[in-house]
């Protein structure tokens, strides 16, 4: 059994200017797992860059407010919401709260930087 916590995983800035910790990775944990699981966080205001992926990718919002924008759809999100991304989207997220937006990312296959374009 492997139980990581939040805490012991290292923050830095993504491209796409959310704060993130990296939970599962199989380049950082010897799994046999396909995808990635990342903590994300959004300052109150403040905008991911727009950026599109090479593989999919699933948001969970844990907490806060936001507008998910995908291409050319927009949608309020909260806690609770799941945004299913398809490869190649334009994608987004503002938070329109007053708190941090916190959200997991899930991306099948795992997250690489050379599958990440930011715009």
């Amino acid at each position: 059994m492997l139980v990581i916590s939040l805490n012991d995983c290292a923050e830095f800035v993504a491209g796409d200017n959310t704060i993130l910790r990296e939970i599962l990775h199989p380049d950082i944990q010897s799994l046999q797992f396909r995808y990635s699981l990342a903590h994300a966080v959004v300052k109150p205001g403040e905008v991911s860059l727009p950026h599109r992926l090479a593989t999919s990718e699933v948001y969970y919002i844990l907490e806060g407010t936001g507008i998910m924008q995908v291409d050319d759809e927009k949608a309020e999100v909260g806690p609770g919401s799941t945004v299913c991304i398809t490869p190649h989207s334009v994608q987004s997220i503002r938070n329109t709260g007053r708190t941090d937006l916190k959200f997991l990312c899930i991306v099948d296959p795992a997250w690489r930087a050379e599958d990440e374009e930011v715009l």
